[in-house]
């Protein structure tokens, strides 16, 4: 394997300088196809609640390739952290909203459920994995109680909904290649067939894409291959079908979780141990070296391999229908498959008396189906909308242990292990029925929204193998919602929001079937599932060249579950599940779309968070002292800018993050510090080259003064206390990395 280093491939470089070399070219001017963002409104407005949005034009100048969450993190209350720059490792995958982390959130893509989008995932997949990032038009996302009828059971802190795009009307071919640190090289293809059949009713599009880069630090590659596709018919006025499939196939190396103290002593750049077998087995065998003797938990500072595996499959057809005037529905039907492996060399069982070091697994199955259908029925001055969610899962979860005899590879789904830990299978049914009315009054200058929704989850257990849990449990909540929205004059309004939303139990190493049957039978019936209750009272303010908007919010989080581990991340011993209380949230959240003159946009966005746990709590028998103290992962201050120009085709930005300390321990005696990244874009866009249309070269480098931080926090989870900063859950920041990328039409 090669180190992070810049590459262009021959090919690469070879049509980049034909395209600059070859006549007839016309640059895009600001009113043609080149990406312009200077006019996109992103602060929601008239929405009722806090909501904003980034479009394709936008998410477009990120390198190909960048996870869509990864753009979002300019936007206030908003944090993403991952130790690749493009964002697509998702060990080390974090999404955090107002202190709540990913699996506390909801996500959907064309009203698919994705999921809690965790690593683990039980009930979706990551958006990385359903789509291209080409292929989306519209990113949502909303900081507080979300849209009522979002297909979500784990969106206490909000949602995030993504949007695919639609077939172009014309048939073109499309192609794109990225390539540059660590020796990246991403292609894309897409056809579209432009409209066809009878009365050109029909459109669709097929696309392809590979992404392989090595790991910028250590050994291994990251791999990943995507087929997607679109068809839409159009059946007369407002009525249409849609189609929509996903193949995905994904294969990434891990990179070694840190502790601080390992980065004291040892410094940055550290990784596993592999391709390097004899350091693995002396580790293995307690002989350290590289100071790795000095740590203070030598035995988990690095393994030998790490290695994620998923492959899926995702579709779904969509039906909207205007059955009146005054009354449309809609529906859609979806599944979803997928087998996952995340594999480790552990240290900590052996495959024989000479090899010290086993292969141990987590493996993961989904099979579900589900309909999200709902309608709109204009009455009036009532608009009311209603909806019904169903899905069926079957997960299958197993911890197994594979024999080796040498160094070989993994990158491929294991068979016939000598020792399965534990094998379950969840069978998880979801319900979920809301209706809202929205009333538009005051000349349409107030809109008043008022809802209820109601959700039962029920979740049934077989132990197969191992001594984890079985059974049944089942969530059930009744959960109002009422906002509004003010017009105070045609620039300015004012927007307040309260809902009460909650998370279902979890099936899998998350929830309390990871306990043992004793464990589980004690706690089961007295287990309440989390909620929060979220109040946001905001103004904004919308002019030519200016959009800006103010948030303030309170968040009461209830019944908070906690996951207490009684060893090793990578042993696996059963869990422990207790409820330790509850968590005030409460904050400011501003942002300024500004374009003071023509070409030029300034986005600033500003976040203020005081998430505090209000309880204290027993490990066992042991009293853990948090009330009062700041909530993990919670930075109190973000503040995040967004400088862009363009002009006639061209077009560069420079954004910038500041990101607070963050507590890495419940009783807050650990923090990593606070971190300022800096990332560049700039690029130029033909209308025409010749027969090619919309030609763009482009360039973006992330982590621009290449700072050394930490990333993402949590990745083993948390504990109650490391006042030595010994505990691995700690991911590395990418050093300064540089991404070209060409792309035309034809």
């Amino acid at each position: 394997m090669v180190k992070a280093g810049f590459r262009m491939r021959p090919l690469r470089a070879a049509v980049l300088a034909a395209c600059m070399c070859m006549p007839a070219m016309t640059h895009a001017d600001d009113q043609g196809s080149a990406v312009t963002t200077q006019d996109v409104s992103v602060l929601g407005q008239g929405q009722t609640r806090e909501v904003q949005t980034l479009t394709q034009a936008q998410l477009q100048q990120l390198a190909p390739g960048t996870n869509p969450l990864q753009a979002l993190a300019v936007l206030p209350g908003v944090q993403y952290e991952s130790s690749d720059p493009l964002g697509n490792y998702e060990w080390s995958a974090e999404f955090n909203i107002r202190g709540f982390n990913q699996n506390q959130l909801g996500f959907t893509l064309d009203d698919i459920p994705l999921g809690d989008m965790s690593y683990g995932n039980y009930n979706g997949l990551d958006i990385g994995r359903a789509i291209a990032p080409e292929n989306l038009s519209v990113v949502s996302v909303a900081q507080g109680i979300g849209a009522l009828g979002t297909a979500s059971t784990s969106n206490l802190g909000g949602t995030v909904q993504f949007q695919s795009a639609d077939p172009l009307d014309t048939a073109h071919f499309t192609a794109a290649d990225t390539g540059g640190s660590a020796n990246l090289n991403r292609v894309y293809m897409r056809w579209d067939s432009g409209t066809f059949g009878a009365s050109n009713a029909a459109k669709a599009y097929f696309s392809y894409s590979n992404n392989a880069t090595s790991k910028w630090k250590g050994w291994g590659d990251q791999t990943q291959e995507m087929f997607n596709a679109k068809l839409v018919y159009q059946l007369g006025g407002e009525n249409k079908l849609s189609f929509y499939y996903d193949a995905s196939t994904r294969d990434e190396t891990d990179y070694a979780d840190y502790s601080v103290n390992e980065v004291n002593v040892l410094g940055w750049g550290q990784d596993n141990y592999a391709p390097n077998w004899t350091r693995a087995v002396n580790a293995a065998n307690g002989i350290y070296s590289g100071g790795v003797q000095n740590l203070q938990d030598p035995l988990d500072a690095f393994y030998y391999l790490g290695r994620g595996l998923r492959n899926d499959e995702l579709a779904g057809a969509t039906g909207q229908f205007k059955l009146a005037d005054n009354l449309r529905v809609k529906a859609v039907v979806y599944g979803h498959m997928d087998k996952g492996e995340g594999d480790w060399y552990t240290p900590y069982v052996a495959s024989s008396p000479t090899v010290p070091i086993s292969v141990r697994t987590t493996e993961y199955g989904i099979h579900r189906e589900g309909v999200n259908a709902s309608f709109d029925w204009l009455l009036g001055m009532h608009d009311i909308t209603g909806g019904v969610w169903i899905e069926h899962n079957v997960h299958d979860l197993a911890r197994r242990y594979y024999a080796i005899n040498g160094p070989q590879s993994t990158d491929y789904f294991l068979t016939n292990p000598f020792y399965t830990q534990f094998q379950q299978e969840f069978v998880t049914n979801t319900r979920q029925l809301y209706l809202q009315d929205t009333l538009s009054l005051m000349d349409d200058r107030l809109t008043l929204a008022y809802g209820i929704k109601s959700q039962h989850v029920s979740i049934d257990s077989v132990n197969q193998i191992g001594g984890l849990a079985a059974g049944n449990i089942t969530t059930d909540g009744v959960l109002p919602q009422i906002s509004m929205n003010y017009q105070i004059d045609p620039h300015n309004e004012a927007y307040a929001s309260l809902g009460k939303n909650m998370r279902a139990f979890q099936p899998g190493v998350a929830g309390p079937f990871s306990a043992t049957q004793a464990a589980f039978d004690a706690t089961a019936s007295s287990l309440k599932p989390e909620t929060s209750t979220t109040l946001d009272i905001g103004v904004r303010t919308h002019r030519p060249g200016l959009e800006a908007s103010l948030d303030l919010y309170n968040v009461d989080f209830h019944d908070r579950l906690l996951i207490i581990p009684d060893c090793a991340g990578i042993v696996g011993c059963p869990n422990s599940l207790a409820n330790v209380g509850n968590v005030n949230a409460r904050g400011l959240e501003a942002a300024v779309n500004w374009s003071p003159v023509a070409h030029w946009s300034l986005l600033n966005s500003l976040t203020y968070n005081d998430s505090r746990y209000l309880s204290n709590y027993y490990a066992g028998t042991t009293l853990v002292n948090t009330s009062g103290k700041t909530v993990v992962d919670a930075p109190k201050l973000m503040y995040a800018m967004r400088l862009g120009y363009e002009k006639q085709g061209f077009f560069a930005n420079l954004t910038g993050k500041y990101t607070d300390k963050r507590y890495i321990t419940y009783t807050n005696d650990s923090s990593v510090p606070a971190f300022v990244l800096f990332d560049f874009g700039t690029g130029y866009q033909f209308k025409h080259v010749g027969a090619l249309q919309d030609v763009r070269a482009q360039l973006n480098v992330y982590n621009l003064f290449n700072k050394d931080y930490f990333s993402s926090v949590g990745t083993n989870g948390f504990v109650a206390s490391d006042p030595t900063g010994s505990y691995y859950t700690l991911q590395q920041g990418a050093p300064r990395m540089a991404f070209i990328s060409l792309s035309g039409r034809y």
